[in-house]
């Protein structure tokens, strides 16, 4: 992600809101998804994005299935479950928490 010290922690978010409004993503159409959606400014590399997904599927965020494409080949694609859901709301308000917290200290004279 673009600067990763100012975004910390917030690829979880970006991927279950992704999730939330697109099932059935595989990962490289989120890292698109993150970039598109963000006008370039965010980028999700693999090494960060991989890892994440495999936690958040072992934290029953989301399940993953393999699925065959019109290519031959096949994609591991992801939804969101009713934890992932709770999570992402839970997400959500720590976000605007945070955000809100930024923009008092950045409007003090």
């Amino acid at each position: 992600m673009a600067r990763v010290d100012a975004l910390q922690g917030s690829l979880d978010l970006l991927v279950l809101k992704l999730l939330s409004r697109r099932p059935g993503l595989h990962g490289y159409a989120i890292m698109s998804a993150v970039r598109e959606n963000s006008q370039e400014v965010l980028r999700v590399e693999e090494g960060s994005l991989y890892p994440a997904l495999h936690r958040m599927e072992e934290s029953g965020w989301i399940r993953a299935k393999w699925v065959d494409k019109d290519n031959g080949r096949r994609a591991r694609i992801y939804e969101l479950t009713a934890a992932g859901k709770k999570q992402l709301a839970a997400e959500e308000s720590r976000w605007v928490s945070v955000t809100t917290a930024v923009n008092r200290v950045l409007r003090m004279a």
